[in-house]
């Protein structure tokens, strides 16, 4: 059992949410892509050629913080905020998208950035597949 579903079962009241595995897929797939991409942005700047990276650590970055945001968001199960969850959602999906298109055109040179997309490209499935199931 994850972490995320774990602390799900401890909330005083049910927890109403369309489908819990789902939920707990995608807070999980965030907090992996938010570190990967805070982790990728880093090692892009230890890189000789920093100025190549300039988009990938902006997109890094920017990915780092919606992920971020999404893990905040979605462990929070008192009152229903639905329509917010589901812009930052999309707004996720999106940032994880570009982010892991950008790192892929690096990842030959850098592992991080190969590593980095997977975490994208993960993440941006699971913010595919929930959005759809918060109403």
């Amino acid at each position: 059992m994850s972490q995320a579903m774990r602390m799900i079962e401890t909330y005083p009241t049910r927890v109403d949410a369309p489908d819990l595995e789902a939920l707990t897929v995608c807070i999980e797939e965030c907090m992996v892509c938010g570190q990967a991409c805070a982790a990728c942005a880093d090692a892009c700047l230890a890189e000789d050629d920093v100025a190549a990276l300039r988009a990938c650590v902006r997109k890094c970055l920017d990915c780092a913080d919606l992920c971020q945001s999404a893990t905040a968001l979605l462990s929070r199960h008192t009152g229903d905020n639905g329509a917010v969850s589901r812009a930052l959602l999309e707004a996720c999906r999106k940032a994880c998208q570009q982010c892991a298109e950008e790192c892929e055109r690096h990842a030959t040179a850098h592992a991080h950035c190969a590593a980095c997309a997977n975490a994208c490209r993960r993440c941006e499935d699971a913010c595919t597949a929930l959005i759809p199931l918060l109403g």
